[in-house]
């Protein structure tokens, strides 16, 4: 098959298929809740390992500082979440979940190398709607403290993934086609979210 048509194969398949999305709210209080928060969520599982995966295609110290931007935006925006100083409502939020999960999928797909400064404020945006996310989801009985550092480690974990999903692909002869490919795959998951 002609690997130029494979990001539309992918795509028209995600369409046929539905994705499963979980809820966001996971039972459990403090560390655990906010630990499995972002994995059970499909679009913010997603978008994180996206984010490790473009921080391989750029290289260099994108691999460490793309990643360690959204970590600390979303820190910020789920702090601002926890107390309620901004009221975003939740078709906002969700909106802007699922255009990370499209865009970064795009951009993944396109594979074009983006300058670091460029790439840390694109995740950047993207990480306040996760963070808030978070953020206004804490479970009522959980500390909230707790919450905050299971989202964190598993964000990491998460874009650690993504980034030796980058990394292992950049040893195949055909790694570039892979990781086109599976930035077409998150694009079209992210778009059946945006319209279901």
């Amino acid at each position: 098959m002609n690997n130029k048509k494979l990001p539309t194969l992918a795509i028209f398949l995600l369409f046929i298929f539905p994705a499963t999305a979980f809820a966001h709210k996971v039972g459990g209080n403090g560390f655990l809740a906010g630990l499995y928060h972002p994995v059970f969520g499909l679009d913010h599982l997603l978008a994180m390992l996206s984010v490790g995966i473009l921080s391989t295609q750029i290289g260099g110290r994108a691999i460490w500082s793309v990643p360690a931007t959204f970590v600390t935006i979303m820190l910020i925006a789920g702090w601002v979440g926890m107390e309620a100083w901004v009221d975003l409502v939740d078709t906002q939020v969700e909106t802007g979940i699922k255009l990370s999960v499209i865009l970064l999928g795009f951009v993944i797909a396109l594979e074009r190398k983006m300058p670091i400064p460029l790439a840390m404020l694109f995740v950047a945006f993207f990480a306040i709607f996760h963070g808030y996310a978070h953020g206004v989801e804490v479970p009522a009985k959980a500390n909230p403290y707790l919450f905050a550092a299971g989202f964190v480690i598993s964000t990491i974990l998460i874009h650690i993934a993504g980034v030796l999903i980058g990394l292992i692909a950049g040893h195949w002869k055909s790694s570039a086609t892979l990781l086109r490919f599976a930035g077409a795959v998150m694009m079209g998951m992210g778009l059946q979210m945006l319209l279901t």
